[in-house]
């Protein structure tokens, strides 16, 4: 059964999407049984399958294809009353959802109609493993050439994971001119699961950017040669004020009603504090994976994480209204409007201006990893990270040419452990295709055999924070064969180059590759970049 869904500019931007798995190589995949899914306090079930399934190596197999097309254009926009130019999915920012249940057959129709010179474009669908399907990980030169201005481009992809996280232009910055959305894996067509913690509404995607009145095109020259330049403005799910001009995000809450929400940072250069004023936060996933619930009232989210978090209104007989808070925390993120980028959380019949006050915290650019633990546990065990020290699988590179730094990882279901380091006074958000990764440590100072390693259910995620001036350690199994690129999530870093690529068993990519689609495409750009005199002034991703 195929369904097809052209979504239009009026589409609502809201809810969910899947993951990747470590372990997961070809998974094994079951048919669907018949099923009415789960309910609001069975929310850990789904089918035959539950939060119990191990996800990582058993998936559903449903025979649906869900099929999307995404046209991408240039638009003017006024998110915060501030009108400039920028890009859109389908005419909206941010861009429509994507749905599909566990074990569906994905296919994205892609149409570039950018019309500003120079605009290729890709659609890389963040924090979905691609597994055996490395060609539709959507990478400008890593996996396929730029889709020219005119052209269009298919991406297939199965969905054997549940979850939520979004799609976005890996083209120069175009994901922070508006070329992003969200994914969701409805694990029935009525209602999501399973999950680690019940929730009675689901409240879908709320995205959390930074934004500025100039394009960050625009501000590219300057933050190459100046550093990171101060952003005007931050915007929750793709709208805010400034001076006294716009409109706030608001979302009515009944009393004694659980709601899930799903945060995407989707900035180019900002780490949130994100909270609910007098309201506390369960979390039940990290990027894609679901994690042993924990309670906070704030939480941090750097750039490409996303957070599931389930929110009950109890409040009511405190406020009737109450601030919902994005906070670019100044540790690294500047931002001229940085204690205005709020939303209204409201009981009752509509929003007015709350009058509470935000948790007390303390300015930091951290991540959640000490409170983060899987619900599926997995162990690395210290037997295979010693005979990684010892020195087999990798062979402890550590100097790369600058022009390629490329790492080959020919041998399946072999451990990698890759150690970053910095001595810049500023954190960054690593991210990995094609694998969900374990942190073994992370800290500040400087890394060596005597660090502590956490091989015991590790946190597991696609993007985590590298602090400032300190060191992450990472683990991951060569269990996907492709060309894999790991990379900063700051935009600016990504464009300059911070970056590097995993070869991964080598000898199995071109079984997995549509040369004839690769080609194609290739073709279609080189026309372009021939007929428009592009000279490439960036890292290409």
């Amino acid at each position: 059964m195929v369904l097809r869904h052209k979504l239009r500019s009026f589409f609502p931007a809201l809810l969910c999407a899947a993951s990747a798995s470590p372990f997961l190589s070809k998974p094994q995949l079951f048919p669907r049984a018949t099923c009415s899914g789960n309910t609001a306090t069975t929310r850990s079930e789904w089918c035959d399958y539950s939060i119990d399934t191990d996800y990582t190596s058993t998936a559903p197999d449903t025979g649906v294809t869900r099929e999307y097309y995404l046209e991408l254009t240039d638009v003017t926009v006024a998110p915060d009353g501030v009108s400039r130019s920028a890009m859109a999915v389908n005419g909206t920012i941010p861009g429509p959802t994507l749905f599909a249940d566990w074990g569906d057959t994905v296919v994205v129709h892609v149409t570039n109609s950018l019309t500003t010179s120079e605009n290729g474009t890709s659609i890389h669908f963040h924090g979905i493993r691609q597994n055996y399907t490395n060609e539709m990980d959507g990478v400008s030169s890593i996996t396929q050439c730029p889709t020219a201005p005119g052209e269009s481009i298919t991406y297939t992809w199965k969905a054997v994971q549940y979850g939520s996280t979004w799609y976005h232009s890996h083209f120069a910055l175009q994901a922070w001119e508006g070329i992003f959305g969200g994914i969701c894996w409805k694990l029935s067509i009525i209602i999501n699961g399973p999950a680690t913690a019940d929730y009675d509404e689901d409240l879908g995607m709320l995205f959390l950017n930074d934004w500025s009145h100039q394009t960050v095109d625009e501000l590219y020259i300057s933050a190459e040669t100046s550093g990171p330049p101060t952003l005007d403005n931050g915007l929750i799910n793709g709208t805010n004020v400034y001076d006294d001009t716009g409109y706030r995000y608001n979302v009515s809450f009944t009393s004694d009603t659980s709601y899930r929400i799903r945060l995407v940072n989707a900035a180019v250069d900002t780490h949130f504090k994100f909270m609910i004023d007098n309201h506390t936060m369960q979390v039940i996933a990290a990027d894609l994976v679901p994690i042993e619930p924990y309670n906070t009232t704030f939480l941090d989210i750097g750039m490409g994480q996303r957070y599931d978090i389930i929110v009950t209104a109890d409040q009511a007989s405190v406020a009737d209204n109450f601030w919902m808070r994005a906070i670019p925390q100044s540790a690294c993120s500047e931002n001229d409007n940085e204690d205005n980028i709020r939303g209204i959380v409201y009981y009752g019949s509509s929003p007015s201006t709350p009058s509470t006050s935000a948790y007390s915290y303390t300015d930091s650019c951290d991540d959640e990893t000490d409170n983060i633990t899987p619900y599926l546990s997995k162990t690395v065990s210290s037997e295979t990270y010693e005979a990684e020290e010892e020195a087999t699988v990798v062979n402890n590179i550590t100097s790369f040419n600058t022009s390629n730094a490329v790492i080959e990882l020919s041998e399946a279901d072999e451990w990698a452990y890759v150690v970053i380091e910095t001595t810049l006074a500023v954190p960054h958000p690593i991210h990995l295709h094609g694998h969900d990764f374990y942190i073994l440590a992370q800290g500040s100072g400087t890394y060596s055999s005597s660090t502590t390693l956490n091989l015991d259910n590790p946190p597991r995620r696609d993007t985590a924070m590298l602090p400032s001036s300190g060191y992450l350690v990472l683990a991951f199994q060569t269990d996907n064969p492709g060309a894999w690129l790991m990379h900063c999530h700051i935009g600016w870093h990504t464009s300059e180059g911070f970056a590097l690529q995993f070869i991964e068993r080598y000898d199995e990519i071109s079984a997995l590759t549509n040369s004839t689609t690769l080609e194609s495409n290739c073709d279609a750009w080189s026309s372009f970049q021939t007929s428009a005199g592009i000279e490439q002034d960036d890292s290409g991703v």
